[in-house]
């Protein structure tokens, strides 16, 4: 039944390489807009605007658009969504809460048409001809929501898995969210899973230390299943001692709870 759902995805290309933050900021735009297709474009915030690059993801359905994370520190994110939205209304969702992900929050909430739910809404999304299935995944944040859109077969996971450190606020939370969302992906058709950030260097086992902007030779954004199951492997291992591991595409990075609002400035 998947590789009959699989045949009907709707595939789309992603870059070689994506904008980082230089060497030249003055050459570089404040966002790189990248078409995977023509109804899901993936926005990346510069590094010459923000040390954490995020990835934003506008997707488009008959009815209305759906816009993942605003972005980071004074982001401009209203005017490039106005720009593309395609006179549709947009709705506004998030990874999770933490500052670098809502930024954008209170411009976009001033444009017409555009509505912004609050971190942790995790509900089915019906765009109007596609539809977008959400799963509460808590660990990295309280408010870690993954969204699974039917349309392409992408996950987006935020900040719980992509190719660089996997802070983690609870583990034993992260450890059963990661459990549920492979038991939730082992069951649709996964073209990729797609991340906010990029900080793996494309050595294996490298990443870039923080606050780097201009990022020359990273690890491509895309991951697929078998890191998911690699990522629940080792957090099996480590069972009720965690430990900082850093492995090919990400590094496994527990530490001690933090409590963001949200309207922080903290970084993932």
């Amino acid at each position: 039944m998947i590789f009959l759902l699989a045949l009907a995805l709707q595939i789309g290309v992603l870059p070689d390489k994506w904008m980082t933050g230089g060497p030249n900021c003055a050459e570089i735009p404040e966002w790189q807009v990248h078409a995977y297709n023509a109804d899901l474009l993936i926005l990346r915030q510069s590094g010459c605007t923000h040390y954490e690059k995020p990835f934003l993801y506008l997707l488009f359905g008959k009815e209305r658009a759906l816009l993942l994370d605003t972005g980071a520190g004074k982001p401009g994110t209203a005017a490039i969504i106005e720009k593309l939205r395609r006179k549709l209304p947009v709705l506004v969702v998030h990874s999770h809460g933490h500052g670098d992900h809502v930024a954008g929050d209170a411009e976009l909430k001033a444009l017409p048409g555009v509505t912004v739910m609050a971190p942790g809404f995790a509900e089915t999304i019906d765009l109007g001809g596609r539809t977008i299935e959400a799963l509460a995944i808590p660990g990295h944040d309280k408010t870690s929501v993954a969204f699974y859109d039917q349309l392409t077969g992408i996950l987006l996971t935020g900040d719980s898995l992509y190719p660089g450190r996997l802070y983690v606020d609870d583990f034993p939370q992260y450890v059963s969210s990661m459990k549920k969302l492979l038991g939730f992906a082992d069951k649709r058709p996964i073209a990729h899973i797609l991340g906010t950030h990029i900080e793996q260097a494309a050595t294996p086992f490298t990443d870039y230390v923080v606050r780097t902007t201009y990022q020359p030779s990273e690890h491509s954004l895309e991951l697929g299943m078998a890191h998911l199951v690699e990522l629940v492997r080792e957090l099996e291992f480590m069972g009720s001692k965690p430990e900082r591991k850093a492995l090919r595409s990400f590094t496994i990075y527990p530490r001690p709870p933090r409590n963001f609002s949200n309207g922080s400035t903290g970084a993932q």
